[in-house]
């Protein structure tokens, strides 16, 4: 197979650097390779002979800050970077060599197999399967308390580096590629604290959530692995979703898997389980109705159910809501959730805020105690990808010519919006807000006018009403759905919104949406916090990626873009609606015969009131 040399530009416009294999006989299938840290590309060519797939293209990258792709080295700005590498990698494959997701599969080793994993988990790509060596679940680290001595050093010293204790010969037997890879110049032998405390962040979500992962998948593991754990590699294993998979253990290997002295083992299993996955028609797992059967429904259950009266947790969490309801409404922010809901859009508007504001000092700290937490500084990031994806939508649609009419159907006070749209004063962009809450149009409304803004509308009405958003049909080109799917379990009342939006946007409009495919204070929520909903308990059922996109293609709409945030919180999503001709039916709205939220009057666009 011949070797080529080529760099694709990365979401933040860096140029990384890739080798490709190109096949003997013209192949739409190929094999996407990401390396162990401190690699590189060229470090995969014996496994790539060895594998003796001729007729398969195979590419792989200089990951960033690694081999001939720019950066610092070993450095990148997070783990989250790479893995937004990893996904910008396989797209450009995709475009730039016509080879559709369905036919790539990925091989990855160690960190590469982590970061492949991690994008899998996040983004949900249409893959064929995934092949895994050696995973950096869990990354060995000899010395006592490490894990929070690297946390106080990157804390205090900011950008921070250690130097890898791994040699060559604590990779391989094979005493030529110990050597080869001691003397390579173009091994890094240092990794920033950052990327290996993401790195640790990023293993132990995939353990617990690797259900997610519905792709075909095949683990090889190192039974003499001295860099990283085994036992999170079989835990991990044991929860993929996919009955097709396979877990094998080389017993005396060393880390380096694929390039052991009987490396001819691993790849030839690599080899067979790629050939299997070519030779049959791709399939992707269905997860429409994972409301009523997921994996993620019985999660929502089980966190519905109140604790053992002799549960710790119990007690623990009533301790915490206490303290809560007591001293915590020191804090504004608490104040206002227990007041309206923790998840309610004045509590989101306040949190955008970001300001602390309490009853004393000590309140103060304890509001920004609370708007520092996981969920909350995920819910800001959120805003800030809504907000970019916005503004790109804006820009396309003003490119081609026209106006841009943004339908937004449950936005709260919609501060996210109105941020944007104060950028464009030619009166080519307005808005029609919707939301259900009569509290949210009339603070929605006093903010759009104390910030002058005359293009924007307010109006009540239930996002759920599937009909309701028919009749605005052709009167939007941009559509928002930001934090709403995620308080709602049910699927029924999903396909039934998007549907609706499906009609009411313009061919070729422009779809952004979010989702919670994961959140680490579930339970801590469940069981503290309460919800908008008349007081009830603040109970979420998380949608994986997969299960939200399949929702959002099943009403006629095709993803084009995706982010998330570092902790993988909340996703944001950019998709258009699919034109005539493309294959898919127009999405009739199924009639669920759901109840409303609130009655709604006036349902009609006023476009022709606004003001430019």
């Amino acid at each position: 197979m011949s070797v080529a040399e080529n760099r694709f530009k990365s979401w933040d416009g860096a140029e990384l650097f890739y080798r490709f294999w190109t096949a003997r006989k013209k192949s739409n299938n190929a094999i996407v390779m990401f390396h162990r840290g401190h690699e590189h590309s060229a470090r995969w060519q014996d496994v790539i002979e060895k594998l003796q797939l001729p007729n398969v293209n195979i590419f792989a990258w200089d990951a960033r800050g690694h081999g001939r792709s720019p950066g610092e080295r070993g450095y990148a700005e997070s783990f989250g970077a790479l893995v937004r590498d990893a996904d910008a990698f396989v797209a450009h494959i995709s475009k730039a060599y016509g080879i559709p997701f369905e036919n790539i599969i990925i091989l990855g080793h160690s960190v590469g197999a982590v970061i492949a994993s991690t994008w899998v988990h996040d983004y949900a790509p249409r893959i064929r399967g995934l092949v895994l060596g050696s995973p950096a679940l869990r990354v060995r680290l000899y010395v006592p308390f490490a894990v929070l001595g690297l946390r106080l050093l990157q804390r205090f010293h900011g950008k921070a580096f250690v130097s890898s204790y791994v040699k060559g010969r604590l990779l391989t037997r094979d005493v030529e590629k110990s050597r080869s890879y001691d003397n390579d110049p173009l091994v890094t032998p240092r990794i920033a604290v950052n990327i290996l405390l993401g790195l640790r962040h990023a293993g132990t979500r995939l353990i617990k959530d690797a259900a997610a992962i519905t792709a075909p998948a095949l683990v090889l593991s190192s039974g003499a692995d001295f860099v990283v754990e085994q036992a999170p590699q079989k835990t991990f294993y044991d929860r993929l979703a996919n009955p097709r998979k396979e877990m094998q253990t080389y017993e005396g290997f060393r880390h380096d898997t694929f390039n052991e002295l009987e490396n001819h083992l691993p790849v030839g299993k690599a080899r067979m389980f790629i050939e299997a996955l070519f030779a049959d028609d791709y399939r992707e797992t269905d997860l429409r109705d994972a409301d009523a059967n997921g994996f993620t429904r019985r999660e929502h259950d089980a966190l519905a159910r109140a604790l053992p009266l002799w549960s710790p947790k119990r007690w623990n969490f009533a301790v915490t809501r206490l303290l809560l309801k007591s001293l915590g409404r020191l804090s504004k922010g608490i104040r206002i959730g227990w007041k309206v809901g923790f998840d309610s859009g004045s509590m989101l508007d306040y949190v955008y805020e970001n300001k602390a504001r309490g009853i004393s000092p000590f309140g103060k700290l304890i509001d920004r105690l609370y708007l520092n937490s996981p969920g909350w500084r995920g819910i800001r990031q959120r805003q800030r990808n809504v907000q970019n994806f916005l503004h790109q939508a804006i820009r396309d649609h003003l490119d081609r010519g026209g106006d841009v009419r943004i339908l937004d159907i449950a936005t709260g006070h919609g501060r996210y919006i109105l941020d944007v749209i104060k950028d464009y004063g030619d009166g080519r962009v307005t808005a029609l807000l919707r939301d259900y809450a009569e509290v949210n149009i009339r603070a929605g409304r006093n903010l759009a006018f104390a910030m002058g803004l005359r293009n924007v509308a307010y109006e009540q009405g239930n996002a759920f009403d599937g009909q309701t958003l028919r009749n605005l049909a052709a009167s939007a080109n941009v559509a928002v759905i930001s934090g709403l799917y995620e308080l709602f379990p049910d699927n029924a009342m999903v396909r039934q919104s998007l549907a609706g939006v499906a009609n009411a946007l313009d061919e070729g409009g422009t779809l952004i949406y979010t989702n919670q495919p994961w959140h680490p204070q579930l339970e801590f929520i469940a069981h503290v916090l309460t919800s908008h909903r008349q007081g009830d308990a603040w109970v979420m059922r998380r949608r994986t990626q997969q299960e939200m996109d399949q929702l959002v293609r099943e009403a006629g709409f095709e993803k084009i873009s995706q982010t998330i945030d570092e902790d993988g919180i909340f996703s944001v999503s950019m998709a258009r609606k699919k034109l005539p001709g493309s294959g898919e039916k127009k999405q009739e709205i199924p009639n669920y015969n759901l109840p409303m939220l609130h009655s709604v009057k006036d349902e009609m666009w006023a476009w022709r009131t606004l003001s430019p």
